[in-house]
């Protein structure tokens, strides 16, 4: 029996809930955005994914790597998006379903220094701390996945990825997450994948892992993004495009503009999805706040971004996408 939390802000009387927007709010930032992909577009890096964007109704422009994207084509490829998403886990029973207004959580990802439990010294984040928090997730009820908690730095870079999944799917039977960088590097994370649940039907059929992509701020898709996009769609398999904006820095100071610019992102990177592979599993991810102007650093325990985050739910729901969000 797969996982299914408890619902959160339903329309009902019993229970709490948050009402962020109007549905006229909603509608203005969903036609904002349309204007945004269509008349200034995304840049995108990728050649691959310029190509998929043309044969997919797109405007391409391939010498300024920019790609219009029409209004029909955007609302057509959000309503080929599952609004449901089984997120599966090596022991069926930490199955979790994302679904509507229903609230599951993670560890947040992806540190580069952990202070060591034993001699209390900040220090450079290692495999073994990957495979430790991997264990502790797995033991916690309040969990429901892995994330990619921290950088394994004392391995060779170009593997570095391999070795933080191998260390989480090897510590915990729930569902785990990947960070592809490009198809070569997707096609061995999916391999190990493969590998774990017997075959990539049965991947595709249980997908205990799932991709976690970032547009880069503001309206960009690189390279990397993109293969990762495209390597999992074909397969089948869900993954998270999730925004990393920053109200201030690289979106406009603006709560608003800002989502109006985290909507455009995350929806380019929907389509691109959409148009690799129709149906393919997506979850709408945000880990956008405002930008520290005087530390020129992401704001990440700030009452802005708990207030972007309940926003973003918001637009998930809109677009009856599965949200993945950061908490404060």
């Amino acid at each position: 029996m797969s996982r299914r939390n408890f619902a959160a802000g339903s329309n009902l009387i019993e229970g709490f809930g948050l009402n962020v927007f109007s549905q006229d709010a909603l509608d203005r930032i969903h036609n904002a955005t349309l204007e945004v992909l269509w008349y200034e577009g995304i840049k995108v890096y990728s050649d691959l994914a310029l190509e998929i964007y043309d044969g997919g109704g797109c405007t391409v422009d391939k010498q300024n790597r920019k790609v219009y994207i029409p209004p029909r084509v955007v609302e057509e490829c959000i309503r080929s998006a599952p609004s449901t998403v089984l997120l599966a886990a090596r022991d069926p029973k930490h199955d979790v379903v994302l679904e509507g207004s229903r609230v599951n959580f993670c560890n947040f990802s992806k540190g580069v220094l952990v202070v060591d439990p034993h001699t209390g010294e900040l220090r450079k984040s290692t495999k073994q701390d990957e495979a430790d928090v991997a264990r502790i997730v797995d033991y916690l009820d309040q969990y429901d996945i892995v994330d990619v908690a921290v950088e394994a730095q004392d391995v060779e870079p170009h593997i570095a990825n391999l070795e933080c999944y191998e260390a989480m799917v090897a510590n915990s039977s729930k569902h785990t997450t990947q960070s592809p960088h490009s198809i070569a590097e997707a096609e061995k994370l999916i391999e190990m994948a493969a590998a774990v649940v017997g075959g990539k039907e049965n991947l595709r059929k249980r997908p205990i892992t799932s991709a976690t992509v970032c547009p880069q701020s503001p309206l960009a898709l690189a390279e990397e993004t993109c293969e990762a996009i495209i390597t999992y769609a074909k397969h089948g398999l869900p993954m998270d495009v999730l925004s990393m904006a920053m109200a201030g820095g690289t979106a406009p100071v603006t709560l608003a503009g800002t989502l109006v610019v985290h909507n455009a992102e995350v929806l380019s990177g929907i389509v691109l999805a959409q148009l690799t592979n129709k149906g393919t599993p997506n979850m709408y991810g945000s880990s956008t706040t405002i930008m520290d102007l005087k530390l020129a650093s992401a704001s990440v325990g700030c009452p802005e971004l708990g207030m972007i985050s309940a926003a973003v739910c918001k637009l998930a729901q809109f677009y009856r996408i599965p949200s993945y969000v950061g908490g404060t």
